[in-house]
């Protein structure tokens, strides 16, 4: 909670439309959105920074070509500086000078950056003619995520293009869009995860309207829009946040990619403002229905006497929404289980996270490989089937590549807070190559792993291009300076040689160079590809519509599910209906025969059998057929298929063998 004199010092966590009394000329009141930056009122543009330590600030505005005009801001205290320039609105172009120094920096809130970070900033008027009026957000339940990268979405690569893709995941049966970060940062592509200004989408995609009508086209099909942020270091290029107080950062943790942000520090308070706000600003500007919260594991806060930063950007998220529902995910390699329990749990209200142990196992058993953080997997029936049960697979047992324990007790938590997937950027390009899964593992094998993570009753995810199999890899990309892109290529591949075959001079030669702008362009969807791979658009077609109107497969309750192993590479889950259940039947190795089968999570109900309700083999997805898969002579799972069964009426005369044989026990 804000105390009063956080408050006075111009916190508004808790206040989405805050008003404060700024400096500026006599009568001036500015009506402020947010803490810092450059806002439009009534008379003019009311410009606000926070620059402890400095003696000045002055904003610096491009009238006209080649002309800049100096205004210098006054002193509020507590190392804020703000002014009002009637002559300035939207549009204007901006930078602010601290102190004498000669360079010249962007706004710490800037609203967008049309020449890029090291240019200048814009105001922006943040009005936009929404249609979704009638949008009320989405909650976790029933959702299907998307993961995807708009510069390579599409051949175009900005929102406008983006736009006409929608209507196909819609029809796909996606509900959720997770776009990778958008703040801005240097150069002409890269993943977006080492943004810079944190307040500003990049130019790279369009401007902030167009990524307004993106979501608002999105919301008009009925989809919700999530954004990946990152709050656990920024990029090495275009930072200017230093400049203005070292106290945004902290050398007290480390980062693998740059210094960590000091939420528990001295004069931490305007730096934990500063985040809240922008988890506020998108979800309320650009109505975005949730965040992705990346890397919470390197966003450090160890002081008990304030709220801790995830859950202040979580419960600042909901109020900017105010009647919509939104969603937060969070990605936490331990995988915490702290993240998800309520405050009044002593948890952060964080509805879900990625469940990379299951992403883990599934990569053995589809490839064969155990390397590097692969290692303490087997790819093993036990393994999916307590996935399908418990969600993560280490929940505090000892982790022999960490050489420590890993995870939390997570037995408490209904299956949809656990984010399910075969595929997400990282790991797709953690590959070497950007190779996809399908490339990876046989074609069966592929269809029936799918079909297992988009039935289970977790919260699947799917990545961009994944469902209609598209033949672009996705490596990594990040535009850099030569010397710079040196360094990064380098260490990509140092980071790569943890996976003993990417350690060998051929593979280390062989990976594509970061900053070569072919490296991007080879990642790119081609559209078409949807048309020409139907067997791939009809199988998760089919899945997402199976787990979304079978009254049994679309329940994401806890204990709704229990399963058993049936061989070395086959395993059964039956999911728990009101009136009947559903059987799912997955066989990673060859064709297996069960006669005797002494597992009562196969039996029928009294007078029922079991018929096929849908495979990974028909030819419909490029399958080879399903045989009879139970009957008299016990139970034929086809090898590298996953089969779903349902409930079907015994034929007569098998039924009525039944009821002479319980008369018969009868009498005796």
């Amino acid at each position: 909670m804000l105390t009063a004199s956080e408050q006075d010092r111009g916190n508004f966590v808790d206040v989405v439309n805050a008003t404060r009394p700024a400096s500026g000329p006599a009568g001036v009141t500015a009506e402020r959105r947010y803490p810092i930056g450059a806002e439009a009122i009534g008379g003019g543009v009311h410009f606000r920074v926070w620059a402890p330590g400095h003696e000045r600030v002055a904003v610096v505005i491009a009238d006209g070509i080649e002309r800049l005009s100096t205004t210098p801001l006054a002193e509020e205290g507590d190392g804020y500086f703000s002014v009002t320039v009637p002559d300035a609105s939207a549009g204007t172009l901006y930078w602010f000078r601290i102190d004498d120094d000669e360079t010249l920096c962007s706004d710490p809130a800037s609203r967008f950056q049309p020449e890029g970070p090291l240019g200048p900033s814009q105001v922006i008027d943040p009005r936009f003619p929404w249609t979704d009026g009638d949008w009320r957000g989405a909650s976790l339940e029933g959702q299907v995520i998307y993961e995807m990268h708009i510069g390579t979405f599409t051949p175009g690569g900005t929102w406008r293009a983006a736009i006409d893709e929608l209507a196909g995941l819609k029809a796909v049966g996606i509900t959720v869009l997770e776009i990778m970060p958008i703040a801005d940062f240097t150069g002409a592509f890269g993943w977006g995860y080492d943004g810079v200004n944190m307040f500003a989408p990049t130019r790279l995609y369009g401007g902030p309207d167009d990524l307004r009508a993106f979501i608002d086209a999105a919301h008009g099909h009925g989809l919700a829009v999530i954004l990946d942020v990152v709050y656990n270091h920024l990029g090495p290029v275009g930072n200017f946040l230093e400049r203005f107080s070292a106290y945004y950062f902290t050398d007290k943790y480390e980062t693998d990619w740059g210094k960590p942000l000091n939420f528990d520090g001295d004069h931490c308070d305007p730096v934990r403002e500063y985040f809240v706000s922008n988890a506020r600003y998108w979800i309320d500007e650009f109505h975005f229905d949730g965040l992705r919260l990346d890397a919470t594991q390197n966003i450090y806060d160890f002081d008990e006497t304030h709220e801790h930063i995830l859950a202040a950007v979580t419960s600042a998220a909901h109020a900017a929404a105010g009647n919509r529902s939104v969603i937060i995910v969070a990605e936490n390699e331990p995988q915490n289980v702290r993240l998800l329990r309520s405050p009044e749990e002593g948890g952060f209200g964080i509805d879900a996270m990625w469940n990379d142990d299951l992403h883990h196992a599934a990569i053995v058993a589809l490839t064969g490989r155990k390397e590097a953080y692969y290692t303490d997997y087997h790819g093993n029936p036990q393994e999916f089937v307590s996935a399908a049960k418990y969600g993560f697979l280490y929940q505090g047992q000892r982790y022999k590549w960490q050489k420590d324990r890993r995870g939390t007790l997570a037995f408490k938590f209904a299956p949809s807070h656990f984010i399910t997937f075969i595929q997400n950027h990282d790991q797709i390009a953690n590959s070497g190559v950007g190779d996809r899964i399908h490339k990876l593992t046989r074609p069966a094998l592929c269809r029936a792993m799918t079909a297992y993570i988009l039935l289970l009753p977790g919260t699947p995810m799917l990545f961009m291009g994944q469902e209609f199999a598209s033949s672009a890899p996705f490596l990594y990309f990040a535009d850099h300076d030569q010397e710079l892109a040196g360094l990064v290529y380098e260490g990509r591949k140092v980071f790569l040689q943890q996976f003993r075959s990417l350690a060998t001079p051929e593979m280390q030669d062989n990976m594509a160079p970061p900053a070569d702008r072919q490296t991007f362009e080879r990642c790119k969807l081609d559209p078409a590809e949807r048309e020409r791979n139907v067997e791939a658009v009809r199988l998760h077609t089919d899945l997402l519509r199976l787990r979304r109107e079978d009254p049994v497969l679309r329940r994401q309750r806890r204990h709704g599910v229990d399963g058993a192993c049936l061989g070395p590479g086959a395993f059964v889950l039956r999911f728990f209906g009101e009136e009947n259940d559903r059987l799912m039947l997955v066989n990673l190795e060859s064709d297996l025969h069960l006669d005797p089968a002494p597992e009562p999570l196969l039996a029928p109900g009294g007078g029922e059998t079991w018929e096929v309700m849908w495979s990974s083999e028909d030819p419909a997805y490029g399958g080879s057929g399903t045989p009879p898969i139970y009957g008299d002579e016990g139970w034929r799972l086809p090898g590298n298929a996953c089969v779903l069964m349902r409930p079907a009426a015994q034929p007569i005369e098998e039924a009525e063998s039944e009821t002479e044989a319980s008369i018969g026990l009868a009498t005796i």
